[in-house]
């Protein structure tokens, strides 16, 4: 199996959106990691379309913090991000009902 960089993963979110799963969706959701790796991103989900940029988002709809090495593996599929949640792995502030939806609007690699 490939090991990819927290921020390849990040970045791919543009590649591997599915717009049809997040139809009607209009959302800024902000990536807080930490530890190595770590850092802030701001995934913007308007019209269609995800576009992935650095930074901090003045006012996102939610708020995602975790270490960036255990949101990898959330993301690749090797940790279940609501067991993370539920473990203090992984906090969310905002929209809960759209970080619950989240993951379905990506079909990441493996």
């Amino acid at each position: 199996m490939t090991d990819y960089t927290v921020d390849q993963l990040i970045r791919n979110h543009e590649k591997a959106f599915q717009p049809d799963k997040a139809a009607g969706v209009e959302a800024i959701i902000q990536y807080h990691l930490t530890g190595e790796e770590g850092g802030d991103w701001i995934i913007d989900i308007a019209n269609g379309a995800c576009k992935v940029t650095p930074g901090v988002a003045p006012s996102p709809k939610m708020t995602m913090t975790a270490d960036a090495h255990e949101f990898a593996d959330i993301l690749l599929g090797r940790m279940d991000g609501m067991m993370a949640f539920m473990q203090g792995k992984l906090q969310l502030a905002g929209d809960l009902n759209l970080a619950m939806k989240l993951t379905s609007f990506f079909k990441m690699k493996s």
